[in-house]
């Protein structure tokens, strides 16, 4: 039997209780359009409706792609609430990536935003397997518009079927290293997310919260802890720069989430000079590393309101560092992933999951409530990655005496060369600390003198034209002469994923071509 007692409500029974504390609030606000708290109630109720009368199972997945949309995020919660599992598609993602992830995680309802996703949403409704059921948001010539059947039937009564050990999300990993997998969690692992985040995050009293990024990620963690707060989310549909700017002036944001390529942009823009960012009070960014320089400038430009996330979708969140570690007077912080936070036990683990001594490289090893249960289907990946009762991220760090995690690399990452192990993230930073240099990414290529050979892929800052020879000798010198490039390579631009992370799956690939070495 499981255990009710011990455990958070349901996230839809949060949401729920969330929306009723402020009736008259805005909950949702858009460019054209807003939604109150009271309405998104009425929406989940009508939604929910419409999902319990298709007779589906408990556990069934629901696979959602979609821009930012408060009608997305409520049908999200309307399954939950009538026990069934979601999945976010990722927006960026290919034709054949969506595919696959609707038919590994054996989705049967498929909710589609056709004003912004119209064709894909053809293409998926005609091609993948499994579905039973495809819904738009909007018309289209294929699907049923979820829109005009809820209007149509009038209001309903929102309420929590949900179990505690029902599955709630099936999240799929960003596929960095290899072929996504899904991470599963029901409602007792994901139930305690927000408290976790508003615990631990700098989260204003009163949220005023602009979501840039998918809210199919990271940014859709933030929806339901501002909605506890009272706050309004502001959505935007992509990340526009001008608009971007102009949405924090005219409805005065005060937190917002972004990946550090978008805050160089911002950076980058002539407009951000004469407007009016004073409202703003909290930026979490995250997903990548972020070059030391250009925090700094964005600290001097825009204020001290930075602050760092750290998480996977396996577990998150797991670490932050808070505004108060962006000192540019102690800027050695920059570098830090940040410090556990309290919902989560992190350890720097060797091979034999043993504690590691403060400064000595170690996997980040978590165990929290909000761990994932399995991999879906990947029985052997789930017992490889939860060994002895850690979730191992993958991810190679150090820690300080007071316990500031510092990554220096994915595992899969690290650079063999000589016999000496490298850590590409050490180089990256020492590179990005250059002023010249705007990002860069350190991957390993054959080589037949030393197995792997060091290149840096460099994007010169605009107007800046570093020597290589510089930036080699400046890595030389910090890292020591194993560590220095053997070849620099400057570009324009750097392959990203669709979560904003650089690319070094691409990038590794076009040197390995036709070599042993795994790409992925």
């Amino acid at each position: 039997m499981a255990d009710v007692l011990n455990t958070f409500p349901t996230l839809g029974l949060q949401t729920l209780r969330a929306l009723a504390r402020y009736p008259d609030r805005t909950a949702f606000s858009w460019p054209g359009g807003s939604l109150t708290y009271r309405g998104a109630t009425d929406m989940i109720g009508r939604l929910q409706s419409v999902l319990m009368r298709l007779g589906a199972e408990p556990g069934t997945k629901v696979a959602l792609l979609t821009a930012n949309r408060a009608e997305t995020w409520c049908a999200g919660v309307a399954a939950q609430l009538s026990r069934f599992a979601i999945s976010w598609l990722h927006p960026l993602g290919s034709l054949q990536d969506q595919i696959d992830q609707i038919e590994d995680s054996e989705a049967q309802i498929l909710v589609i935003d056709a004003e912004n996703f119209g064709l894909r949403g053809g293409e998926l409704a005609a091609r993948a397997q499994g579905l039973r059921h495809v819904f738009t948001l909007g018309r289209a010539d294929y699907g049923i518009d979820l829109l005009r059947v809820i209007d149509d039937n009038g209001s309903a009564t929102a309420r929590d079927f949900a179990e505690v050990d029902d599955v709630a999300v099936l999240n799929y990993t960003g596929g960095t290293t290899g072929k996504s997998k899904g991470a599963l969690r029901r409602h007792r692992e994901t139930a305690g997310f927000a408290n976790a985040i508003l615990a631990d995050f700098e989260i204003p009293d009163r949220p005023s919260y602009l979501t840039v990024a998918p809210i199919s990620h990271v940014a859709g963690t933030k929806v339901l802890p501002t909605l506890m707060r009272g706050g309004t989310v502001h959505m935007l549909k992509g990340f526009d720069p001008g608009a971007v700017l102009r949405t924090i002036e005219r409805e005065r944001i005060n937190f917002t989430l972004f990946v550090p390529t978008m805050i160089y942009v911002l950076l980058d823009q002539p407009a951000l000079a004469t407007t009016d960012l004073s409202s703003l009070d909290l930026v979490l960014y995250g997903a990548s590393p972020m070059s030391p320089s250009r925090l700094v400038e964005g600290i001097e430009r825009i204020g001290p309101v930075f602050s760092q996330l750290y998480g996977q979708t396996e577990c998150y969140p797991v670490s932050v560092l808070r505004k108060s570690d962006h000192d540019v007077k102690q800027p050695e912080l920059f570098l830090s992933c940040g410090f556990p936070i309290a919902m989560c036990d992190v350890r720097i683990l060797d091979d034999d999951d043993q504690d590691v001594p403060p400064g000595e490289a170690g996997e980040i090893c978590v165990r929290a409530p909000h761990v994932m249960q399995q991999y879906w289907k990947r029985p052997e990946q789930t017992a490889e990655t939860l060994k002895n009762g850690w979730l191992h991220t993958g991810d190679i760090a150090r820690k300080d005496e007071r316990g500031y995690m510092f990554i220096l690399d994915r595992k899969k990452d690290m650079i063999v060369s000589g016999g000496f192990n490298i850590f590409p993230r050490e180089i990256e930073d020492v590179l990005t600390g250059h002023a010249d240099v705007a990002m860069c990414a350190v991957v390993g290529i054959p080589d037949d003198k030393w197995g792997e050979a060091v290149i840096a892929i460099v994007v010169a800052r605009g107007g800046a034209e570093p020597s290589a020879e510089a930036l080699i000798n400046l890595v030389k010198a910090q890292k020591g002469s194993a560590h220095a490039p053997k070849h620099v390579k400057f570009v324009t631009e750097l392959p990203m994923t669709g979560v904003g992370k650089i690319d070094k799956k691409a990038l590794r690939a076009s040197f390995w071509v036709g070599r042993e070495r795994m790409v992925g």
